[in-house]
This record gives structure tokens, C-alpha cells and sequence, in this order.
């Protein structure tokens, strides 16, 4: 899939999508999917400005590659362009004279104790244990051949799709086309976009190939190039699949999550309570250590539990998606897999709270405080100041993750400020010395 904050992004997730439809179905919570939720993701207005013929070269211009490359015969190409138009209502596209509609995704936009939302979680949990029932043998056999619990695969097609509730909108030749033409990642979507032309050859009917603005397909959401890299062909089927059967598209989601590192029989991390000698500064992956590590620091899972005698050995850091403001975490390797599919840690923790209720557990111990929802422009004049400090800030880009995070907790604690780990009025003022 694109991802936002690894130059691979994808379209709104499903909360903040078609709100008449899962509203009906009894799976989204309106207080996600409400208008300012969506606000800093609608794009302008189409701008009237390209030459056709100008759009027309383009796509002759992929011809020898879609024929030398990805095999697609002239029938299936013409026939793909026919009558075909760029959609310049589409974000993140280069026009002149405009700015770039970026998407934020609401990972990324959202308050957190809106995106993960209980109630929503817990409409999701109980349809995810119906699938459970339904998909039993299947998901057995997923689980044997990939290590992928069922848990977790569910969770994802519940975060991705709404279990199939959700249909993406657009063509997928003509999104892909168009970014690839005059998007801001031109090389990475024309890629795709040849991909996509190969589906066709492959014989997946174009009806099927209902997209998101970035082109991501099917059940699970996958990029048309993740068809081929990922797609379960260990039970024959084919590529349309992934779009209707739900067995199928949990199988290539697991191979998936499979090749990029999920370990077998481990939970994605445990929820826990920071000692009074710790803070949130601790967290990110450069923290990383071993869990009996942790509690000989005074870390502990809420609610009494021990950690599993089996996890003592293994690696883990401190992950506080909302700072000081909510749960804090030990995120183990199968959460950075979880990133590795959609690079966000409230789309990880979403999903990993969803596996276990789904699995029978239930809500976070600790409650997410009302903070606001994360503004671009205040995180990167954050982001911005701790850099010109001399924290190791490497990008600045409005979307805070776990290295800001920690950043900012180091500065508080520098400055003798109150820690929370959590970009505010109060951090930036205090950067730009007015307070």
C-alpha cells in the first residue's frame, strides 16, 4: 500500500470513510466520522489547466513497457485508456499555479482517543469473533502455513476495509494514471500503474479494480504490485480473489505480514505502566531492550499480569502513541511489522487492540485524555526548533511519531518543563523563547 510517512501513503481509512454505509451497518462511530475529521483531507477544486494532448503522450509514453516488462498486450492497453481523462480533483498532484492537496490521514490528523475509538473497536471485535467462527478452517490452515495469527489478520481487514463493508470509489487506471502523470510521486505510481495494466492482462475485470485515491485494491487494500508480490497462490485462485473471498485475501495478507518479519506465536506488544522513576522520554526503538530489562526498571503490564515467561528474552520499546496523555506500551517486533504494512503507531495499536478483543481481551486500562487533534503546522514549528537545537530531528513534517515524541520529552525534561512527550502551544513557545 502507499504509506504516509514512508513515501508509500493510502487513501482515509475506513472510520472516515462512507459514513451513510457503515453507519448502517452498525460499525462506525460518528463521532470519527464527523466533518472536521475529514477536513484536512478534501481536495481542491479541479483546476482547469492541463492539455490533453499533453496527457495523451504520457500514456503512449508507457507502452514499450507495459508491452517489454509486464506483458500487456495493445488490445488490453488501448482498451485501459480509451476515453480515459486525468482526475485532477485528486490529492497530491502538481498543478501550476497550485499547491499540493496533500492527504493527512487520520492517523496522523485524528485526536487519539477519537481514532482509537472503543466503541467503534468493540462493533469491530464482535463482527471480527463472528469471522472467526465462519473462516475456522481456513484460518487454520493460514496460521499453520504463515504464523500469522488469526487474531491480528482480522484485525487488519477490520481496519482496512470494515471487513468488506467498505468499497473504494474510484477506477484504478485512472487514479494511478493521473498520479503517475502529475501526482508528487510520478515515478512510484507510474510503477504501479503498469502493475495495474497487468492485473488487466491477467483477466481481472475492471469493474473490480474499485480503488482508493493512491490505487489500493481489494479486500486487505493492497498496491497492484503487492497482487504479485504477496498474493497466497499456495491454493491455486487468482488475482480476482483478493477482491471477493475472504479466505484468500486473509492468506496473501498473512504472507504479507510473513515476509516482513512476523514472529510466530507473539502478541504485538503489552500495555504498561511507567514507574515513577521513568517517563515517556524512553520511548522509540533506540530504547530498545530486552522486556527483563524493563521490569528491572520498574516497568509493569497493567492490571497485575506478568509478562509471558517467553518474551522475557525478547526485544521491546516504550511506545506512548499519545504521550503522557494515554497508554503507554512495550511494543514487541510484530508491532514494527504492523508499521511495515501502514507506517503509523496509532494505525498499530488500533490494530493490535482489535486483535485482542477479537481474541477476547478488552479495553485499554489507562484512558486517552482529550488533547486536541495533531496540527500539522504546530508539529513541524516543533519539529522545526528542536532540530535548530541540535535534537536529532532528521525530517520535518508535521506528522508526529515516536522520534518527535521523544524528542520533545528530552527538551522538557532539559528545560525543567513538565513532561509529556506531546507537541504544544506551551513546547513552542518555550523553542521560540517566548516563555
Amino acid at each position: 500500500m502507499i504509506r504516509q510517512a514512508d513515501a508509500k501513503q493510502k487513501s482515509l481509512q475506513p472510520k472516515l470513510r462512507a459514513l451513510g454505509l457503515a453507519l448502517a451497518l452498525g460499525l462506525v462511530s460518528p463521532v470519527i466520522e464527523g466533518p472536521a475529521a475529514l477536513a484536512q483531507a478534501v481536495p481542491q477544486a479541479a483546476p482547469q489547466i492541463a492539455p490533453r494532448q499533453e496527457f495523451g503522450a504520457f500514456v503512449q509514453s508507457l507502452w514499450p513497457d507495459a508491452r517489454d516488462r509486464f506483458g500487456v498486450s495493445r488490445k488490453t492497453f488501448d482498451t485501459a485508456f480509451a476515453g480515459l481523462k486525468p482526475n485532477l480533483t485528486l490529492p497530491d498532484l502538481e498543478l501550476p499555479g497550485t499547491a499540493v492537496s496533500k492527504v493527512r490521514q487520520s492517523e496522523f490528523t485524528a485526536e487519539p482517543k477519537d481514532y482509537i475509538d472503543a466503541a467503534y473497536l468493540a462493533r469491530l471485535a464482535e463482527t471480527g469473533r463472528q469471522l472467526v467462527v465462519t473462516h475456522k478452517q481456513a484460518l487454520d490452515r493460514i496460521e499453520q502455513e504463515y504464523g500469522v495469527d488469526r487474531y491480528s489478520l482480522l484485525a487488519i481487514f477490520g481496519r482496512e476495509t470494515a471487513f468488506g463493508a467498505y468499497t473504494p470509489k474510484h477506477d484504478a487506471i485512472e487514479v494511478l494514471a493521473t498520479q503517475a502523470w502529475t501526482g508528487r510521486r510520478k515515478e512510484l505510481f507510474r510503477e504501479e500503474l503498469l502493475y495495474a495494466l497487468k492485473l488487466l492482462e491477467k483477466g481481472v475485470p475492471r469493474n473490480k479494480m474499485r480503488a482508493s485515491w493512491a490505487g489500493a485494491m481489494g479486500l486487505t487494500q493492497f498496491m497492484p504490485s503487492e497482487f504479485f508480490k504477496h498474493t497466497d497462490d499456495t491454493r491455486g485462485g487468482s488475482y480476482s480473489d483478493l477482491f471477493a473471498s475472504v479466505p484468500y485475501a486473509l492468506a496473501s495478507a498473512a504472507r504479507q505480514l510473513h515476509a516482513k518479519g512476523w514472529k510466530r506465536g507473539h502478541k504485538w506488544g503489552y500495555e504498561i505502566v511507567i514507574p515513577p522513576t521513568s517517563d515517556c522520554s524512553l520511548e522509540g526503538p533506540p530504547g530498545s531492550r530486552p522486556v527483563r530489562e524493563w521490569i528491572k526498571l520498574g516497568f509493569r503490564r497493567t492490571g497485575g499480569k506478568e509478562f509471558p515467561r517467553h518474551v522475557l528474552d525478547e526485544s521491546a520499546y516504550l511506545m506512548s502513541p499519545a504521550g503522557a496523555h494515554g497508554p503507554s506500551f512495550l511494543a514487541l517486533e510484530n508491532f514494527q511489522v504492523i508499521r511495515r504494512y501502514n507506517t503509523s503507531d496509532l494505525y498499530a495499536t488500533f490494530v493490535g487492540n482489535l486483535a485482542d478483543r477479537i481474541a477476547g481481551g478488552g479495553d485499554f486500562v489507562t484512558p486517552w485524555k482529550p488533547i486536541g487533534q495533531q496540527r500539522t503546522n504546530l508539529i513541524k514549528s516543533i519539529q522545526k526548533g528542536l532540530k535548530d537545537k541540535g535534537y536529532p530531528i532528521e525530517i520535518i513534517d508535521g506528522f508526529i511519531g515516536s522520534n518527535t515524541r521523544r524528542q520533545i520529552g528530552h527538551y522538557q525534561k532539559a528545560n525543567g518543563l513538565a513532561v509529556d512527550c506531546w507537541p504544544s502551544d506551551e513546547v513552542l513557545a518555550h523553542l521560540q523563547g517566548r516563555r
